[in-house]
């Protein structure tokens, strides 16, 4: 069975598409969420900065080196990536779409191995994560036959 697996995503929101061949459409093999990305940097840190003693009279405090929703985005990400992973060792599909915006895209495209790039075919920039699953459809026309 030739299988293609389309991925359609945002930071905060995933689904997983199997279609097996011609006018066999779209079949839904999960979802994912991840509310973390949904929410405010503040919400997702500490009210302060950690202390850190200074010479002399003053001190400082530590900012933190990487953007809270950057890192919220880089572990769901990385579970995506891990589900693709787990897919691709099963022979589970031959072929991959990725369908995410900027810069999410970006993001799980460098989580992901070689091996799961390798069997990329088409990689679009667009956040079609409110579209339904027949407007999907339609935006990949030109890379599938469903």
């Amino acid at each position: 069975m030739s299988a293609t697996w389309i991925l359609v995503a945002n930071a905060a929101r995933a689904r997983l598409y199997e279609n097996t061949g011609i006018g066999k459409g779209l079949k839904l093999l999960s979802e994912f969420v991840h509310p973390e990305s949904r929410m405010k940097g503040s919400e997702l840190v500490s009210d302060r900065a950690g202390y850190v003693p200074g010479v002399g009279n003053g001190h400082a405090s530590r900012q933190q080196a990487t953007d809270p929703k950057q890192n919220e985005a880089e572990h769901f990400a990385l579970e995506i990536a891990r589900t693709l992973e787990h897919g691709r060792g099963q022979n589970k599909y031959e072929r991959l779409i990725l369908v995410a915006g900027s810069p999410f895209l970006g993001i799980l495209k460098a989580r992901l191995s070689d091996q799961v790039l390798n069997l990329t075919s088409d990689t679009l920039d667009k956040d079609y994560t409110a579209a339904t699953d027949r407007e999907i459809g339609k935006h990949l026309e030109h890379c599938i036959f469903l």
